[in-house]
């Protein structure tokens, strides 16, 4: 959920990163790599957001769903003009056990047949200089929108070995309110905080 720093980041070398997102020796994708202007479509089986709560204190509990399409949009000349548009797959999110997931898919909390997906749509991004950036936009579930700001770091980008296409990712973080989108039950018993964590991936066609 809640995605455009791999457009921003991916624009300049950036060495540092390696520090801070390892790269195997030997890895097509490279922190370094620039990504030419253009759009790029999600790469669906790469690209996943996870959410993060506390339960009743006891333990921390996590969930995933992952991107069924989306686009990103980038000119290495405006890098803050970077544009996507992505979106995710409520009616297939992932949990440990089946029971959990039928509840999660329940009306008590995303509604699934009613609302299958969620979608993330950038409204700005501002380079925080070197390997990151924050990214402005508007996520809605269940027919609900409220702005979210990721915090994102560029991952690499490169030849992908099978395709031989360009690929290229990043890592983002960032913190909503289940009650801000009709999925509140239980709170504050179940935390309303939920963390976000974001792993994008995009691909030329």
């Amino acid at each position: 959920m809640r995605l455009i720093l791999a457009a921003v980041l991916a624009t300049a070398a950036v060495p540092a990163v390696a520090q801070i997102i390892p790269t195997a020796p030997g890895q097509p994708g490279q922190p370094s790599a620039k990504v030419p202007a253009g759009t790029y479509q999600v790469d669906p089986d790469h690209t996943q957001v996870s959410w993060e709560v506390n339960h009743m204190g006891f333990s921390m509990l996590q969930g995933m769903f992952g991107a069924s399409t989306g686009s990103i949009t980038i000119d290495p000349a405006k890098p803050a003009a970077a544009k996507v548009d992505v979106t995710f797959q409520i009616a297939e999110l992932a949990v440990t056990a089946a029971p959990f997931a039928k509840h999660l898919q329940s009306p008590d909390f995303f509604d699934a047949a009613k609302y299958p997906t969620a979608r993330f749509v950038s409204t700005g991004v501002t380079p925080r200089g070197g390997n990151k950036a924050t990214i402005t936009g508007n996520l809605t579930i269940k027919d609900q929108t409220k702005p979210v700001t990721i915090d994102a770091t560029f991952v690499g980008a490169g030849a992908n070995p099978m395709s031989k296409k360009l690929n290229f990712g990043f890592n983002g973080t960032a913190t909503i309110k289940r009650s801000d989108f009709g999925v509140g039950a239980y709170a504050p018993v179940v935390s309303d905080e939920v963390k976000l964590h974001i792993h994008a991936a995009f691909a030329a066609q």
